[in-house]
């Protein structure tokens, strides 16, 4: 799920980052790694950019080869092609950025907000202590967050825009699940084809005004735990017969379990958390990889 965006590691891969920066990843040969805090701006022919700063380095050998679920084994990948449906983490995981995050560093407060993302993704404290704690630094009212989406479109994940329309050609139904806002995951269900009903996310709460009053704690995935209950009020619904559930944060590993995801895949092409992608059936670090599985 969301990221860690005060670690800059991925599988020992060293990077260096800057505030206005833009983040994208991609592990392979090579692993780059960008973070900025300001979209392009581009004017006839000219283009003006913030500093960037990039390191690039050859992905050390021991890093995927450190974990032993890299290569599906028979039965993950018989579950994984049979699947009825698949719910997908959004932030880090369809997105490149963490939601949260990026609104919160566009309003003045990034690098506190990021170190509360941390702990939750972590599973280090309960994830709706981290919410109140992230959104009460900032407090950010309807106005920022329409400012926000209009100045900050959706940044996907290198190739999960082809595995969406491969799995619905597959009659696999797609899901978007999220301790994220559902302001900001809208936009991107709207480019991945995806109905606002197979959305599971928070709802932000304003006043007459627009001032910010809090979040809906009655949404499912508000809380430690929500996941997991988002998945298995899915699979009940749906009458599903196998459903794999693809994250990566502690909060997606818990949606496996009795009457939750058959399966859990952890995607770690934008965040590694050593933990989650120990305990993953399935480790990938590009969705080229669940797409070839799947010709």
């Amino acid at each position: 799920m969301e990221g860690i965006v005060g670690s800059s590691q991925i599988a020992g891969i060293s990077t260096h980052c800057r505030q206005n920066d833009f983040q994208l990843s991609f592990v392979r040969a090579f692993s780059l790694r960008f973070e900025r805090s300001h979209h392009f701006r581009m004017k006839n022919n000219s283009q003006s950019f913030g500093s960037i700063v990039a390191s690039v380095q050859p992905l050390e050998t021991s890093a995927p080869s450190r974990y032993d679920n890299t290569k599906p084994s028979k039965g993950v990948l018989g579950l994984w092609r049979s699947t009825n449906a698949v719910c997908f983490d959004v932030d880090s995981t369809v997105c490149v950025d963490e939601g949260i995050d990026e609104l919160a560093e566009f309003c003045g407060a990034g690098n506190a907000v990021a170190e509360w993302t941390a702990k939750a993704m972590s599973g280090s404290v309960p994830f709706e202590d981290a919410l109140a704690a992230r959104l009460s630094l900032f407090n950010p009212s309807l106005s920022q967050v329409q400012e926000f989406l209009e100045k900050r479109p959706p940044r996907l994940s290198p190739g999960i825009d082809e595995l969406v329309k491969l799995l619905k050609a597959n009659n696999t139904e797609v899901y978007l699940i999220s301790g994220g806002f559902r302001r900001m995951i809208n936009p991107v269900a709207s480019i991945l084809g995806i109905p606002p009903e197979n959305i599971f996310a928070n709802q932000l709460l304003f006043g007459s005004s627009g001032e910010f009053l809090g979040f809906d704690k009655d949404e499912p995935t508000s809380r430690s735990g929500g996941k997991a209950k988002a998945v298995q009020q899915i699979r009940k619904v749906h009458n599903y017969k196998t459903l794999v559930m693809i994250g990566d944060g502690a909060t997606d590993l818990e949606a496996r379990q009795p009457e939750g995801a058959d399966l859990f895949i952890c995607y770690a092409g934008v965040q590694l958390r050593g933990a989650v992608a120990e305990n993953a059936d399935w480790l990938v670090f590009n969705f080229k990889d669940l797409i070839r599985s799947l010709d």
